[in-house]
């Protein structure tokens, strides 16, 4: 493996820096009325149950596999493109129905959950940490707006955050991360993309950026064909594998 030697860090947020799944669900959890989407039915038919855990989960993939579809037609082409926001607020309709809530502003605030995801426990005192070496860059799918929002909300402190509506696509395409290569002033193979997604490090990868995977509950795990410049176990392990680069 080639030395590294990085000038910035780009950093993928959503799954990445903040548990996205956590945040959608708390949204889910709070739609009224709570409805339960198990095979039981209640004993008492005139009692509305909480939203029980399967129920949430399968609501969670419904949204989850939604962003994850139409993301790809815009990728391919098969869809014009459209901001995180206008997709979240699909797929909180798509959730809101199949859990028999009609009320538009539930419907509204149940999109915006996509904005108030918390943060991993490592993620703030880890960009702290490695803001001290090296410019912090986000690099994200969310909109500007949504990304705003989400960087107020978990406390998340950078150089420069980017949004992916900046190139009108969605990682993976090259577009999303030319543009950290283009704020950043530097050759790709002098940044290191920083994600708990296999996919996106791919992509970074293709462009000819450094890799760093951070493991997730949440991530998409490198497969064995893989091969990223940094494995760590969590943001505080990558600044040790930074400040300490083996061979030192």
């Amino acid at each position: 493996m080639a030395e590294l030697k990085i000038d910035a860090l780009v950093f993928d947020v959503l799954g990445t820096l903040v548990d996205e799944p956590a945040g959608l669900r708390a949204g889910i959890r709070a739609l009224d009325p709570p409805v339960v989407l198990s095979a039981a039915p209640p004993a008492d038919p005139s009692v509305v149950p909480p939203l029980d855990a399967p129920g949430t989960e399968r609501l969670l993939l419904l949204w989850q596999r939604h962003i994850e579809r139409e993301q790809r037609r815009i990728l391919y082409g098969d869809r014009p493109y459209l901001p995180s926001d206008a997709l979240d607020r699909e797929a909180a309709r798509l959730v809101a129905e199949a859990a028999g809530v009609e009320d538009p502003a539930a419907v509204e605030e149940l999109a915006g959950a996509a904005r108030r995801l918390p943060p991993w426990p490592d993620t703030v005192a880890g960009l702290a940490r490695l803001a001290g070496r090296f410019p912090l860059i986000g690099l994200s799918n969310a909109s500007r707006t949504a990304l705003l929002e989400l960087n107020a909300h978990a406390g998340l402190r950078w150089h420069q955050a980017l949004s992916a509506e900046d190139a009108r696509a969605y990682k993976p395409d090259p577009a999303v991360y030319r543009l950290a290569v283009t704020v950043a002033g530097r050759p790709p193979e002098r940044l290191l993309m920083v994600a708990a997604h296999a996919w996106d490090l791919r992509g970074a990868q293709a462009l000819g950026l450094r890799t760093a995977y951070v493991a997730r509950p949440v991530g998409d795990p490198p497969a064995p064909s893989d091969r990223f410049d940094l494995y760590a176990e969590d943001l505080a392990d990558l600044a040790r594998q930074l400040e300490h680069p083996q061979g030192e």
